[in-house]
């Protein structure tokens, strides 16, 4: 039996002596551990590492994806096209548990791994797999492709996350105080809880739930016919499922039901919590929904000879540090594109998670007046494009693709692909703006202008997510101005495409070359703002003093 040793390799700090077992689909640790997918990954990783320099008594259950989410390649023409490669990782540690999880009313061994604490900096990780020679090939299939597209696979997934999980925590006797919930994806877990306590009050003592998902369609649901056919309620009937949590239809939605088992939920910003509220009210016994606004790792993002610059108000430092990573970036570039970008050019950055309603193109919106911007000799301005598109999202790859066709021939627009921890704090150390520009209220909460921020990099952004907790307009960040909600989605792009080059034309770039000092100063104002209150300690924090405590 693994002991309290083998896991961890601190003592815990007094006041975090609750034990938590933190559950995700996907954790992004490091890029040499390609488990994840975006944002929620992200922010697990963060989670963890803030946890292990805390020494938070908190361990992390996820599962180990053979082929990652996916290797974003080239096709010949140079467009974007999605790989499936085998990843074998020598630092894990075997842990030499294996055991079963009834699928289909059938047995499914699954091996577990450990990432040590010390290997990168975070607290121990339990990583799930079924790719297993006792298995067949469905059930290996399991741990093959991270959010699989085969429904039946996808729920597979969920049921080795949340009871595979929870199993795997009784095999090691470790008692977990809390069962966090990241998401809703390791939902079967309360099933498993409530065979073993036979009483909803008894589980909602031990779960809290994070929802990060801020439109009721976006939440994922199942029937429960299939649900029930796959052994996702441990063994109990539709009936006693509905019975139970006081539910009704012919599907189950997993956000609802985790908000019915959990004793505490939080959304992830105070705008999202809003939201969350609005979108969940007149459902029946479900718990209170507060909000714990998401954050990133500064040891892990934040370039330490910025975080020097910063430091010691050493402003030169800080001009000539910003150039040499901006130089760094740009050979990535140049290596992609074949295109020789300037450090002493305003350098803009599109890159995060590709997704329809976070309008990649909207830069591009009115055409001329984009092609005018960038070609503008006085205060020229380059553009790159970064992210990953879901690989079967269809729509959101032509969309990549498009960029990339109609950025080809624009010297200073380039379009990255291979969009992983790596090259995301790559182009957050080598930006001079990071820009974020969704639809209003889809965005939960965004945590990557949080790193820019970090790394001397100026957002520029819609007030969604956690930015209105942040934003101080034209002191710390700069913000684009929304058009009227009550207007059509198309009359909405257009009046913010305009507003967003209106900022770059007539604020940022004048600015950035003409008043240095301003510039700088806010730099710093947003780099101390976002220390102070996005820093993901805080957050590991808050979640111990407001969803563990019993």
């Amino acid at each position: 039996m693994i002991s309290k040793e083998d896991i961890f390799s601190y003592e815990f700090d007094a006041q975090y002596t609750t034990s938590v077992a933190y559950f995700s689909m996907e954790f992004a640790v490091d890029q040499a551990l390609k488990i994840y997918s975006g944002g929620l990954g992200f922010l697990a990783g963060s989670h963890l590492r803030s946890a292990y320099q805390l020494k938070q008594n908190l361990i992390g259950v996820g599962i180990l994806w053979k082929y990652g989410y996916y290797d974003q390649m080239r096709s010949g023409d140079g467009a974007m096209k999605p790989e499936f490669i085998a990843k074998d990782y020598s630092f894990l540690k075997d842990t030499g548990i294996v055991f079963t999880i009834p699928v289909h009313d059938s047995p499914v061994h699954v091996k577990v791994w450990l990432l040590e604490p010390d290997t990168f900096g975070s607290a121990p990780l339990f990583l799930l797999s079924t790719d297993l020679e006792d298995n067949d090939e469905l059930s290996q299939r399991i741990t093959h492709r991270l959010y699989d597209s085969n429904e039946a696979t996808r729920i597979a997934q969920s049921i080795l996350l949340g009871t595979g999980g929870a199993m795997l925590l009784d095999i090691l006797d470790y008692n977990a105080d809390i069962y966090h919930m990241n998401e809703g994806h390791s939902l079967s877990l309360n099933f498993y809880l409530y065979s073993k306590f036979k009483n909803l009050d008894e589980v909602k003592k031990r779960v809290v739930f994070t929802t990060h998902t801020p439109e009721a369609a976006g939440n994922e649901e199942h029937s429960y016919g299939i649900l029930n056919e796959m052994s996702f309620f441990y063994g109990m009937q539709e009936h006693e499922v509905k019975e139970i949590l006081g539910l009704g239809g012919d599907s189950l939605n997993y956000t609802l039901a985790a908000l019915k088992f959990a004793g505490k939920a939080n959304a992830v910003s105070k705008m999202h919590g809003d939201v969350s509220r609005d979108m969940w009210y007149g459902n029946e016994n479900i718990c209170e929904i507060t909000s714990i606004t998401n954050a990133q790792n500064a040891t892990y993002w934040t370039d330490a000879t910025i975080e020097r610059a910063f430091d010691e108000n050493n402003n030169e430092l800080l001009i000539s540090r910003k150039k040499e990573l901006k130089k760094l970036l740009f050979k990535e570039v140049a290596n992609q594109c074949g295109k020789l970008f300037d450090e002493n050019v305003l350098t803009i950055v599109w890159a995060r998670r590709f997704a329809a309603y976070k309008r990649a193109d909207l830069m591009m919106y009115n055409w001329e007046r984009f092609i005018n911007l960038i070609s503008n000799a006085d205060r020229p301005v380059q553009v790159i494009w970064a992210g990953k598109p879901y690989p079967e999202d269809f729509g959101a790859i032509d969309l990549f693709n498009t960029i990339i066709s109609r950025a080809r021939h624009l010297p200073n627009c380039a379009v990255l692909t291979g969009y992983e921890l790596g090259l995301s704090a790559l182009l957050k150390q080598g930006s001079d703006v990071w820009l974020n520009n969704p639809r209003l209220y889809r965005e939960a909460s965004g945590t990557s202008g949080m790193t820019a921020a970090m790394n001397a990099s100026i957002n520029l952004s819609i007030p969604d997510g956690w930015i209105p907790e942040f934003a101080r307009d034209r002191e710390n960040c700069y913000l684009i101005g929304c058009a009227d909600k009550a207007l059509s989605d198309i009359e909405k792009d257009k009046i913010e495409a305009d507003n967003l080059l209106d900022v770059i034309e007539y604020e940022l770039a004048p600015a950035y070359y003409q008043d240095q000092q301003k510039w700088v100063t806010m730099a710093k104002e947003a780099y101390r703002d976002v220390m102070n209150n996005f820093e993901s300690g805080r957050m590991a924090n808050e979640y111990y003093e407001i969803m563990y405590k019993k």
